[in-house]
Protein backbone atom coordinates (compact mmCIF):
# COMPACT_ATOMS: atom_id res chain seq x y z
CA UNK A 1 0.00 0.00 0.00
CA UNK A 2 1.30 3.43 -0.90
CA UNK A 3 1.51 5.70 2.10
CA UNK A 4 0.08 8.60 0.15
CA UNK A 5 -2.75 6.92 -1.74
CA UNK A 6 -5.34 8.82 0.32
CA UNK A 7 -3.89 12.21 -0.65
CA UNK A 8 -6.20 14.08 -3.03
CA UNK A 9 -4.62 17.45 -2.44
CA UNK A 10 -4.19 19.80 -5.36
CA UNK A 11 -1.37 21.35 -3.38
CA UNK A 12 -2.94 24.60 -2.25
CA UNK A 13 -4.27 26.09 0.96
CA UNK A 14 -7.81 26.46 -0.37
CA UNK A 15 -8.03 22.73 -1.03
CA UNK A 16 -7.26 22.02 2.63
CA UNK A 17 -9.70 24.68 3.87
CA UNK A 18 -12.44 23.06 1.78
CA UNK A 19 -11.58 19.67 3.27
CA UNK A 20 -11.84 21.06 6.80
CA UNK A 21 -15.17 22.71 6.02
CA UNK A 22 -16.60 19.45 4.67
CA UNK A 23 -15.51 17.70 7.87
CA UNK A 24 -17.08 20.39 10.05
CA UNK A 25 -13.66 21.55 11.24
CA UNK A 26 -13.67 25.12 9.92
CA UNK A 27 -15.45 28.07 11.50
CA UNK A 28 -15.90 31.25 9.45
CA UNK A 29 -16.04 34.50 11.45
CA UNK A 30 -17.48 37.52 9.64
CA UNK A 31 -17.47 39.95 12.59
CA UNK A 32 -14.68 42.60 12.69
CA UNK A 33 -11.60 41.33 14.53
CA UNK A 34 -8.41 43.26 15.31
CA UNK A 35 -5.17 41.53 14.18
CA UNK A 36 -3.41 43.31 17.05
CA UNK A 37 -3.73 40.90 20.01
CA UNK A 38 -7.45 40.12 19.60
CA UNK A 39 -7.20 37.65 16.72
CA UNK A 40 -4.53 35.55 18.43
CA UNK A 41 -6.36 35.62 21.79
CA UNK A 42 -9.56 34.30 20.20
CA UNK A 43 -7.63 31.65 18.32
CA UNK A 44 -5.72 30.62 21.44
CA UNK A 45 -8.90 30.02 23.40
CA UNK A 46 -10.44 27.97 20.57
CA UNK A 47 -7.26 25.94 20.14
CA UNK A 48 -7.03 25.28 23.88
CA UNK A 49 -10.39 23.47 23.88
CA UNK A 50 -9.61 21.46 20.73
CA UNK A 51 -11.88 23.62 18.59
CA UNK A 52 -12.00 24.02 14.80
CA UNK A 53 -9.76 25.91 12.41
CA UNK A 54 -10.77 29.56 12.04
CA UNK A 55 -11.15 31.81 9.00
CA UNK A 56 -11.47 35.49 9.97
CA UNK A 57 -13.19 37.14 7.00
CA UNK A 58 -13.36 40.69 8.36
CA UNK A 59 -9.93 41.65 9.69
CA UNK A 60 -9.63 45.28 10.71
CA UNK A 61 -7.18 47.24 8.51
CA UNK A 62 -6.99 44.71 5.66
CA UNK A 63 -9.21 43.25 2.94
CA UNK A 64 -7.43 39.87 3.24
CA UNK A 65 -9.01 37.08 5.34
CA UNK A 66 -6.84 35.26 7.90
CA UNK A 67 -6.73 31.48 8.41
CA UNK A 68 -5.41 30.13 11.72
CA UNK A 69 -5.50 26.96 13.86
CA UNK A 70 -5.53 24.76 10.75
CA UNK A 71 -3.21 22.26 12.44
CA UNK A 72 -4.66 22.66 15.92
CA UNK A 73 -5.49 18.97 16.42
CA UNK A 74 -3.65 15.72 15.71
CA UNK A 75 -6.44 14.65 13.34
CA UNK A 76 -6.07 17.79 11.24
CA UNK A 77 -2.31 17.29 11.01
CA UNK A 78 -2.95 13.76 9.72
CA UNK A 79 -5.52 15.02 7.20
CA UNK A 80 -3.06 17.59 5.89
CA UNK A 81 -0.81 14.66 4.98
CA UNK A 82 -3.62 12.73 3.30
CA UNK A 83 -3.46 10.17 6.11
CA UNK A 84 -6.15 8.55 8.22
CA UNK A 85 -4.02 8.50 11.36
CA UNK A 86 -0.76 9.99 12.53
CA UNK A 87 0.69 6.51 13.13
CA UNK A 88 1.11 6.10 9.35
CA UNK A 89 3.91 8.68 9.47
CA UNK A 90 6.27 6.02 10.82
CA UNK A 91 6.24 4.45 7.34
CA UNK A 92 7.56 7.71 5.97
CA UNK A 93 10.17 7.81 8.73
CA UNK A 94 11.42 4.39 7.62
CA UNK A 95 11.92 5.71 4.08
CA UNK A 96 13.67 8.81 5.36
CA UNK A 97 16.00 6.72 7.51
CA UNK A 98 17.09 4.81 4.40
CA UNK A 99 17.70 8.07 2.56
CA UNK A 100 19.82 9.41 5.40
CA UNK A 101 21.94 6.27 5.70
CA UNK A 102 21.65 4.39 2.40
CA UNK A 103 23.20 0.96 2.06
CA UNK A 104 23.19 -1.67 -0.71
CA UNK A 105 20.02 -3.81 -0.46
CA UNK A 106 20.54 -7.40 0.66
CA UNK A 107 18.09 -10.00 -0.59
CA UNK A 108 15.02 -9.79 -2.80
CA UNK A 109 12.75 -8.18 -0.19
CA UNK A 110 15.23 -5.38 0.55
CA UNK A 111 15.82 -4.86 -3.18
CA UNK A 112 12.08 -4.47 -3.77
CA UNK A 113 11.80 -2.00 -0.86
CA UNK A 114 14.75 0.02 -2.15
CA UNK A 115 13.23 0.05 -5.65
CA UNK A 116 9.96 1.36 -4.21
CA UNK A 117 11.81 4.22 -2.51
CA UNK A 118 13.54 5.13 -5.76
CA UNK A 119 10.14 5.15 -7.50
CA UNK A 120 8.75 7.42 -4.77
CA UNK A 121 11.69 9.78 -5.32
CA UNK A 122 11.04 9.89 -9.06
CA UNK A 123 7.36 10.69 -8.52
CA UNK A 124 8.28 13.34 -5.94
CA UNK A 125 10.28 15.48 -8.37
CA UNK A 126 8.76 18.99 -8.49
CA UNK A 127 6.94 20.27 -11.56
CA UNK A 128 7.28 23.75 -13.07
CA UNK A 129 4.12 25.83 -13.40
CA UNK A 130 4.29 28.32 -16.26
CA UNK A 131 1.01 30.04 -15.28
CA UNK A 132 1.35 30.26 -11.50
CA UNK A 133 -1.67 31.45 -9.50
CA UNK A 134 0.68 33.19 -7.02
CA UNK A 135 1.58 35.73 -9.72
CA UNK A 136 -1.94 36.74 -10.72
CA UNK A 137 -1.19 40.15 -9.17
CA UNK A 138 2.24 41.80 -9.11
CA UNK A 139 3.28 44.80 -6.99
CA UNK A 140 6.72 46.36 -7.34
CA UNK A 141 8.67 49.37 -6.09
CA UNK A 142 6.49 51.95 -4.35
CA UNK A 143 3.48 49.62 -4.51
CA UNK A 144 5.10 47.31 -1.95
CA UNK A 145 3.36 47.99 1.37
CA UNK A 146 3.42 45.37 4.14
CA UNK A 147 0.82 47.39 6.08
CA UNK A 148 -1.83 46.10 3.66
CA UNK A 149 -1.22 42.55 4.87
CA UNK A 150 -3.10 41.40 8.01
CA UNK A 151 0.07 40.72 10.02
CA UNK A 152 -0.77 39.79 13.60
CA UNK A 153 0.75 40.75 16.94
CA UNK A 154 -0.01 37.82 19.28
CA UNK A 155 1.15 38.93 22.76
CA UNK A 156 0.93 42.31 24.59
CA UNK A 157 4.69 42.88 24.93
CA UNK A 158 5.60 41.68 21.42
CA UNK A 159 7.83 44.18 19.62
CA UNK A 160 5.67 44.36 16.49
CA UNK A 161 3.73 42.54 13.80
CA UNK A 162 5.03 39.18 12.61
CA UNK A 163 4.94 36.60 9.86
CA UNK A 164 5.00 33.18 11.50
CA UNK A 165 3.88 30.58 8.96
CA UNK A 166 5.76 31.71 5.86
CA UNK A 167 8.22 29.53 3.98
CA UNK A 168 11.56 31.34 4.06
CA UNK A 169 13.44 30.38 0.90
CA UNK A 170 17.11 31.02 0.18
CA UNK A 171 19.77 29.39 -1.99
CA UNK A 172 23.41 28.51 -1.39
CA UNK A 173 25.21 31.17 -3.50
CA UNK A 174 27.85 28.62 -4.47
CA UNK A 175 26.13 25.22 -4.86
CA UNK A 176 22.70 26.70 -5.72
CA UNK A 177 21.01 24.17 -3.39
CA UNK A 178 17.90 25.81 -1.89
CA UNK A 179 16.92 25.84 1.76
CA UNK A 180 13.33 26.12 2.89
CA UNK A 181 12.63 26.91 6.54
CA UNK A 182 9.92 28.37 8.75
CA UNK A 183 11.30 31.34 10.70
CA UNK A 184 9.69 34.29 12.46
CA UNK A 185 9.86 37.66 10.70
CA UNK A 186 9.23 41.04 12.37
CA UNK A 187 7.93 44.00 10.40
CA UNK A 188 10.26 47.03 10.61
CA UNK A 189 8.69 49.34 7.99
CA UNK A 190 6.32 49.20 5.03
CA UNK A 191 8.91 47.29 3.00
CA UNK A 192 11.39 45.77 5.47
CA UNK A 193 11.40 42.93 8.00
CA UNK A 194 13.99 41.21 10.16
CA UNK A 195 14.31 37.43 10.05
CA UNK A 196 15.01 35.46 13.23
CA UNK A 197 16.94 32.27 12.54
CA UNK A 198 19.50 30.31 14.53
CA UNK A 199 23.08 30.34 13.29
CA UNK A 200 22.91 26.62 12.48
CA UNK A 201 19.96 27.00 10.10
CA UNK A 202 20.31 26.84 6.35
CA UNK A 203 19.36 30.46 5.70
CA UNK A 204 22.00 31.68 8.16
CA UNK A 205 24.64 29.49 6.48
CA UNK A 206 23.68 30.91 3.09
CA UNK A 207 23.97 34.48 4.38
CA UNK A 208 27.45 33.82 5.80
CA UNK A 209 28.57 32.36 2.50
CA UNK A 210 27.08 35.29 0.55
CA UNK A 211 28.95 37.68 2.85
CA UNK A 212 32.24 35.87 2.22
CA UNK A 213 31.63 36.24 -1.52
CA UNK A 214 30.69 39.92 -1.22
CA UNK A 215 27.13 39.28 -2.46
CA UNK A 216 23.62 40.09 -1.30
CA UNK A 217 21.42 37.11 -0.45
CA UNK A 218 18.16 36.68 -2.33
CA UNK A 219 15.24 35.67 -0.13
CA UNK A 220 11.58 34.87 -0.79
CA UNK A 221 8.75 34.40 1.68
CA UNK A 222 5.87 32.19 0.51
CA UNK A 223 2.73 32.69 2.62
CA UNK A 224 -0.39 30.55 2.49
CA UNK A 225 0.87 27.20 1.25
CA UNK A 226 -0.70 23.80 1.84
CA UNK A 227 0.18 22.63 5.39
CA UNK A 228 1.82 19.55 3.91
CA UNK A 229 4.60 21.78 2.54
CA UNK A 230 5.02 23.42 5.95
CA UNK A 231 5.46 19.94 7.43
CA UNK A 232 8.16 19.17 4.89
CA UNK A 233 10.00 22.40 5.74
CA UNK A 234 9.93 21.52 9.45
CA UNK A 235 11.15 17.93 9.02
CA UNK A 236 14.84 17.08 9.61
CA UNK A 237 16.17 15.90 6.26
CA UNK A 238 19.61 15.29 4.75
CA UNK A 239 21.28 18.54 3.65
CA UNK A 240 21.58 17.17 0.11
CA UNK A 241 17.84 16.44 -0.11
CA UNK A 242 15.70 19.39 -1.21
CA UNK A 243 12.66 20.29 0.89
CA UNK A 244 10.73 20.48 -2.38
CA UNK A 245 11.57 16.86 -3.11
CA UNK A 246 10.66 15.87 0.42
CA UNK A 247 7.32 17.69 0.16
CA UNK A 248 6.73 15.56 -2.94
CA UNK A 249 7.47 12.46 -0.87
CA UNK A 250 4.83 13.61 1.61
CA UNK A 251 2.28 14.28 -1.14
CA UNK A 252 3.01 11.20 -3.24
CA UNK A 253 3.55 13.49 -6.24
CA UNK A 254 5.74 16.43 -7.14
CA UNK A 255 4.64 19.84 -5.91
CA UNK A 256 4.32 22.65 -8.44
CA UNK A 257 6.95 25.39 -8.33
CA UNK A 258 7.49 28.61 -10.23
CA UNK A 259 10.35 31.08 -10.56
CA UNK A 260 10.02 34.33 -8.65
CA UNK A 261 9.36 37.43 -10.74
CA UNK A 262 12.55 39.24 -9.66
CA UNK A 263 14.71 36.57 -7.99
CA UNK A 264 16.50 33.42 -9.06
CA UNK A 265 14.47 31.40 -6.54
CA UNK A 266 11.57 28.98 -6.85
CA UNK A 267 8.40 29.11 -4.73
CA UNK A 268 5.26 26.96 -4.59
CA UNK A 269 3.19 28.17 -7.50
CA UNK A 270 -0.08 28.04 -5.56
CA UNK A 271 1.15 30.18 -2.67
CA UNK A 272 -1.35 32.84 -1.66
CA UNK A 273 1.26 35.61 -1.26
CA UNK A 274 4.98 35.81 -2.10
CA UNK A 275 7.38 38.47 -0.83
CA UNK A 276 10.62 38.95 -2.82
CA UNK A 277 13.62 40.72 -1.37
CA UNK A 278 17.34 40.75 -0.57
CA UNK A 279 19.56 40.82 2.50
CA UNK A 280 22.69 42.93 2.47
CA UNK A 281 25.27 41.16 4.70
CA UNK A 282 25.89 43.11 7.89
CA UNK A 283 22.66 45.12 7.67
CA UNK A 284 20.78 44.31 10.89
CA UNK A 285 18.12 45.76 13.20
CA UNK A 286 16.85 44.87 16.65
CA UNK A 287 14.38 41.97 16.59
CA UNK A 288 12.11 41.11 19.54
CA UNK A 289 11.05 40.57 22.20
CA UNK A 290 8.31 38.08 21.25
CA UNK A 291 6.36 35.40 23.05
CA UNK A 292 7.90 32.02 22.24
CA UNK A 293 7.20 28.31 22.62
CA UNK A 294 8.78 28.24 26.10
CA UNK A 295 5.87 30.30 27.43
CA UNK A 296 7.94 33.45 28.02
CA UNK A 297 8.99 36.52 26.08
CA UNK A 298 12.31 36.06 24.35
CA UNK A 299 15.12 38.58 24.25
CA UNK A 300 16.14 41.32 21.83
CA UNK A 301 18.65 40.30 19.16
CA UNK A 302 20.23 41.93 16.14
CA UNK A 303 18.84 40.10 13.11
CA UNK A 304 19.33 40.34 9.33
CA UNK A 305 17.21 42.98 7.59
CA UNK A 306 15.26 42.04 4.46
CA UNK A 307 14.37 44.76 1.97
CA UNK A 308 11.37 43.71 -0.13
CA UNK A 309 10.97 45.13 -3.62
CA UNK A 310 8.20 42.92 -5.00
CA UNK A 311 4.99 41.26 -3.77
CA UNK A 312 2.98 38.82 -5.87
CA UNK A 313 -0.31 37.26 -4.84
CA UNK A 314 -3.31 35.30 -5.97
CA UNK A 315 -6.61 36.96 -6.73
CA UNK A 316 -8.42 37.44 -3.40
CA UNK A 317 -5.57 35.95 -1.34
CA UNK A 318 -5.90 34.26 2.05
CA UNK A 319 -3.33 34.95 4.76
CA UNK A 320 -2.18 31.93 6.81
CA UNK A 321 -0.73 32.52 10.26
CA UNK A 322 -0.05 30.94 13.64
CA UNK A 323 1.45 31.99 16.98
CA UNK A 324 3.85 30.59 19.56
CA UNK A 325 3.37 30.11 23.27
CA UNK A 326 3.01 27.55 25.99
CA UNK A 327 1.41 24.33 24.64
CA UNK A 328 -1.03 23.40 23.32
CA UNK A 329 -0.24 25.34 20.14
CA UNK A 330 -0.09 24.38 16.46
CA UNK A 331 3.69 24.00 16.61
CA UNK A 332 3.23 21.39 19.36
CA UNK A 333 0.80 19.41 17.19
CA UNK A 334 3.36 19.48 14.37
CA UNK A 335 5.98 18.21 16.79
CA UNK A 336 3.81 15.23 17.75
CA UNK A 337 3.59 14.31 14.06
CA UNK A 338 7.33 14.76 13.56
CA UNK A 339 7.89 12.53 16.60
CA UNK A 340 6.49 9.66 14.53
CA UNK A 341 8.88 10.41 11.67
CA UNK A 342 11.89 10.64 13.98
CA UNK A 343 11.28 7.20 15.52
CA UNK A 344 12.55 4.99 12.65
CA UNK A 345 15.50 7.37 12.13
CA UNK A 346 16.44 7.00 15.78
CA UNK A 347 16.09 3.23 15.67
CA UNK A 348 18.50 3.14 12.75
CA UNK A 349 21.08 5.37 14.42
CA UNK A 350 20.69 4.05 17.98
CA UNK A 351 19.82 0.40 17.45
CA UNK A 352 18.79 -0.37 21.04
CA UNK A 353 15.99 2.22 20.96
CA UNK A 354 12.59 0.55 20.57
CA UNK A 355 10.38 3.65 20.80
CA UNK A 356 10.53 7.26 21.92
CA UNK A 357 8.18 10.11 22.73
CA UNK A 358 8.47 13.88 23.09
CA UNK A 359 5.57 15.06 25.30
CA UNK A 360 3.82 18.21 24.12
CA UNK A 361 3.67 19.57 27.68
CA UNK A 362 7.48 19.40 27.79
CA UNK A 363 7.57 21.91 24.92
CA UNK A 364 7.86 19.06 22.37
CA UNK A 365 11.62 18.65 22.73
CA UNK A 366 12.73 19.51 26.28
CA UNK A 367 11.98 16.03 27.65
CA UNK A 368 12.27 12.73 25.79
CA UNK A 369 11.15 9.29 26.91
CA UNK A 370 12.92 6.42 25.17
CA UNK A 371 12.47 2.69 25.60
CA UNK A 372 15.25 0.16 25.01
CA UNK A 373 15.83 -3.57 24.89
CA UNK A 374 18.27 -3.70 27.77
CA UNK A 375 21.02 -6.30 27.50
CA UNK A 376 23.95 -5.05 29.60
CA UNK A 377 24.72 -2.77 32.57
CA UNK A 378 25.04 0.94 31.78
CA UNK A 379 23.12 0.62 28.52
CA UNK A 380 20.44 3.12 29.53
CA UNK A 381 22.98 5.93 30.04
CA UNK A 382 24.74 5.03 26.82
CA UNK A 383 21.40 5.22 24.95
CA UNK A 384 20.69 8.66 26.45
CA UNK A 385 24.06 10.01 25.30
CA UNK A 386 23.52 8.52 21.85
CA UNK A 387 20.07 10.14 21.69
CA UNK A 388 21.47 13.61 22.38
CA UNK A 389 23.85 13.28 19.43
CA UNK A 390 21.54 11.44 17.00
CA UNK A 391 19.90 14.52 15.42
CA UNK A 392 20.57 18.28 15.72
CA UNK A 393 16.98 18.70 16.96
CA UNK A 394 17.85 16.77 20.15
CA UNK A 395 20.82 18.94 21.12
CA UNK A 396 18.51 21.08 23.26
CA UNK A 397 16.66 18.22 24.98
CA UNK A 398 17.15 18.78 28.71
CA UNK A 399 15.83 15.54 30.14
CA UNK A 400 15.95 11.97 28.81
CA UNK A 401 14.04 9.23 30.65
CA UNK A 402 15.07 5.72 29.63
CA UNK A 403 12.60 2.88 30.29
CA UNK A 404 12.34 -0.81 29.44
CA UNK A 405 10.76 -1.91 26.16
CA UNK A 406 7.79 -3.28 28.14
CA UNK A 407 6.83 0.29 29.10
CA UNK A 408 4.54 2.27 26.77
CA UNK A 409 6.36 5.59 26.43
CA UNK A 410 3.07 7.35 25.58
CA UNK A 411 1.29 6.19 28.72
CA UNK A 412 2.03 8.55 31.64
CA UNK A 413 0.87 5.99 34.18
CA UNK A 414 3.49 3.49 33.07
CA UNK A 415 6.28 6.05 32.78
CA UNK A 416 5.63 7.53 36.23
CA UNK A 417 5.49 3.99 37.68
CA UNK A 418 8.90 3.17 36.13
CA UNK A 419 10.49 6.34 37.53
CA UNK A 420 8.96 5.82 40.96
CA UNK A 421 9.77 2.11 41.32
CA UNK A 422 13.02 1.60 39.39
CA UNK A 423 15.05 4.76 40.06
CA UNK A 424 17.45 5.54 42.89
CA UNK A 425 18.47 9.20 42.37
CA UNK A 426 21.97 8.68 43.79
CA UNK A 427 22.68 5.91 41.29
CA UNK A 428 20.46 6.42 38.24
CA UNK A 429 20.96 10.07 37.31
CA UNK A 430 23.47 11.26 34.73
CA UNK A 431 24.02 15.02 34.78
CA UNK A 432 26.09 16.81 32.14
CA UNK A 433 27.12 20.37 32.94
CA UNK A 434 27.76 23.44 30.76
CA UNK A 435 26.68 22.03 27.40
CA UNK A 436 25.59 24.19 24.40
CA UNK A 437 21.99 25.11 24.97
CA UNK A 438 18.88 26.88 23.74
CA UNK A 439 19.20 30.66 24.20
CA UNK A 440 15.42 30.83 24.79
CA UNK A 441 15.70 28.61 27.88
CA UNK A 442 15.84 31.11 30.74
CA UNK A 443 16.12 28.32 33.32
CA UNK A 444 19.78 28.00 32.31
CA UNK A 445 22.17 29.86 34.59
CA UNK A 446 24.11 31.17 31.59
CA UNK A 447 22.19 31.99 28.41
CA UNK A 448 23.22 29.53 25.69
CA UNK A 449 24.94 27.21 28.16
CA UNK A 450 23.17 24.67 30.35
CA UNK A 451 23.02 21.21 31.86
CA UNK A 452 21.11 18.12 30.86
CA UNK A 453 20.06 15.02 32.75
CA UNK A 454 19.34 11.37 31.93
CA UNK A 455 17.20 9.22 34.24
CA UNK A 456 17.76 5.48 34.09
CA UNK A 457 14.28 4.09 34.80
CA UNK A 458 15.08 0.62 33.46
CA UNK A 459 15.21 -2.64 35.39
CA UNK A 460 18.66 -2.93 36.95
CA UNK A 461 20.86 -5.86 36.00
CA UNK A 462 24.28 -7.24 36.93
CA UNK A 463 26.53 -4.84 38.85
CA UNK A 464 23.85 -2.12 38.71
CA UNK A 465 22.22 -3.72 41.76
CA UNK A 466 23.67 -4.98 45.04
CA UNK A 467 20.64 -6.99 46.22
CA UNK A 468 17.81 -9.02 44.74
CA UNK A 469 14.69 -7.21 43.59
CA UNK A 470 11.20 -8.45 44.31
CA UNK A 471 9.49 -10.45 41.58
CA UNK A 472 7.26 -8.40 39.28
CA UNK A 473 3.52 -9.07 39.48
CA UNK A 474 2.11 -10.77 36.38
CA UNK A 475 -0.84 -12.98 35.51
CA UNK A 476 0.17 -16.17 33.70
CA UNK A 477 -0.25 -16.38 29.94
CA UNK A 478 -2.55 -19.38 30.39
CA UNK A 479 -4.87 -17.41 32.64
CA UNK A 480 -4.88 -14.44 30.25
CA UNK A 481 -5.88 -16.70 27.35
CA UNK A 482 -8.62 -18.32 29.46
CA UNK A 483 -10.07 -14.92 30.33
CA UNK A 484 -9.92 -13.89 26.66
CA UNK A 485 -12.14 -16.85 25.76
CA UNK A 486 -14.61 -16.01 28.55
CA UNK A 487 -14.83 -12.27 27.89
CA UNK A 488 -18.06 -12.45 25.86
CA UNK A 489 -19.58 -15.02 28.22
CA UNK A 490 -18.99 -12.66 31.13
CA UNK A 491 -20.75 -9.82 29.30
CA UNK A 492 -17.61 -7.65 29.26
CA UNK A 493 -17.12 -7.43 25.49
CA UNK A 494 -18.65 -3.94 25.35
CA UNK A 495 -15.96 -2.53 27.61
CA UNK A 496 -13.22 -0.67 25.80
CA UNK A 497 -9.69 -0.29 27.07
CA UNK A 498 -8.75 3.35 27.51
CA UNK A 499 -5.91 4.45 25.24
CA UNK A 500 -3.26 6.85 26.56
CA UNK A 501 -3.59 10.39 25.30
CA UNK A 502 -0.92 11.36 22.71
CA UNK A 503 0.34 13.92 25.20
CA UNK A 504 2.06 12.86 28.40
CA UNK A 505 -0.38 14.50 30.81
CA UNK A 506 -3.19 14.99 28.31
CA UNK A 507 -5.72 13.30 30.54
CA UNK A 508 -5.03 15.85 33.28
CA UNK A 509 -5.37 18.70 30.79
CA UNK A 510 -8.73 17.34 29.57
CA UNK A 511 -9.98 17.10 33.16
CA UNK A 512 -8.97 20.71 33.87
CA UNK A 513 -10.90 21.86 30.78
CA UNK A 514 -13.94 19.83 31.90
CA UNK A 515 -13.88 21.29 35.41
CA UNK A 516 -13.44 24.85 34.08
CA UNK A 517 -16.40 24.31 31.76
CA UNK A 518 -18.57 23.15 34.66
CA UNK A 519 -17.44 26.13 36.78
CA UNK A 520 -18.31 28.60 34.01
CA UNK A 521 -21.83 27.24 33.47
Amino acid sequence: MNLFQNSNSSGDLRDFLNLLEKKGQLKRIDKPVDPDLELAAISDRVLGIGGPALLFENVIGSSIPVAVNLLGTIDRVAWSMGLKSIEELEDLGKKLSLLQQPEPPKGLKKTIQFGAILWDLLRAQPDIDLLPPCQQNILEGDEVNLDKLPLIRPWPKDAGKVITFGLVITKDPETKIPNVGVYRLQQQSINTMTVHWLSVRGGARHLRKAASMGKELEIAIAIGVHPLILMAAATPIPVSLSEWLFAGLYAGKGIRLTKCKTLDLQVPSQSEIVLEGKIKPGEELKDGPFGDHMGFYGGIELSPLIRFHCITHRKDPIYLTTFSGRPPKEEAMLAIALNRIYTPILRRQVTEIVDFFLPMEALSYKLAIISIDKNYPGQAKRAAIAFWSALPQFTYTKFVVVVDSTINVRDPRQVVWAISSLVDPQRDLLVMENTPFDSLDFASEAIGLGGRMAIDATTKIGPEKKHEWGEALNHSQELKKKIDTRWVELGLNELKESNPDPTLFGYVFDEIIRLNHITNL
